[in-house]
């Protein structure tokens, strides 16, 4: 796989992405605007389960346009399964996207609107696939949670995180993050959208199942403006 040189700004910003990778022309890219009246529903999509073991929460990382909380990648002791999916997949890593307002921050849209900021939280087709390089190329490989943010009441749980940020204040810097269930991060509601999609960074690839929260989950306005560490482009942990 190509590591290319990308950013979210600048010369290699988004804008030129599709020259460094050409699948960003793609009919499958993500994020995409959820528009609600278009929206069909398929009464053969199942409940969405997952089960995850806080003990496979293994470290946060600074990768330098954002940080990743990973976990340990083997077995199936943290899995997403039901939804569209026949079998289930291994989680991997999330993370977060955020912007320099409260009102835009969100990768996905609907009806055009933005949140304050977007959970991914990472899966992978373990079953099928024998890591998740190569099922991150494969239509099927990748099954992604989106979890919209909305500024309100603050979020415990999320602070979590947050207190972590300061461990890891450089590109490439680790620290042990132990202990933690991203399912504490859902909503209530269990309702959803899905849609096959892309990676909405480089490499971009076309292999991403999303599942789409319709209900957001509160974070202060502290929180987020922390979590963004204040221009929405990690520069200070570069």
């Amino acid at each position: 796989m190509a590591n290319l040189n990308w950013s979210y700004e600048g010369e290699n910003g988004p804008e030129q992405w599709s020259k460094l990778y050409p699948i960003a022309n793609g009919d499958k890219q993500s994020p995409i605007d959820i528009k609600t009246k278009e929206v069909k529903h398929d009464a053969s999509l199942k409940p969405i389960s997952v089960t995850y073991n806080p003990a496979t929460a293994k470290e946060i990382v600074n990768v330098s346009h954002n940080f990743h909380v990973n976990f340990e990648d083997k077995d199936n002791q943290s899995v997403l399964k039901g939804g569209p999916f026949a079998g289930s997949f291994r989680l991997r890593q999330f993370h977060f996207h955020w912007g320099t307002a409260d009102d835009q921050g969100s990768e996905h849209t609907v009806d055009g609107v933005k949140y304050s900021a977007e959970l991914h939280i990472v899966h992978w087709n373990s079953e099928k696939y024998s890591s998740f390089s190569e099922a991150a190329e494969k239509p099927d490989g990748l099954a992604i949670i989106g979890v919209f943010i909305k500024v309100g009441q603050p979020n415990s749980v999320l602070q979590k995180v947050i207190d972590a940020l300061s461990s890891i204040k450089t590109k490439g810097k680790k620290a042990p993050f132990a202990n933690f269930d991203p399912s504490l991060l859902l909503p209530q509601s269990s309702d959803y959208w899905s849609y096959h999609g892309s990676l909405t960074h480089p490499p971009l690839h076309e292999s991403v199942t999303w599942i789409i929260y319709r209900e957001p989950i509160s974070a202060s306005s502290e929180q987020v403006e922390y979590h963004k560490m204040g221009t929405g482009k990690w520069n200070q942990f570069s």
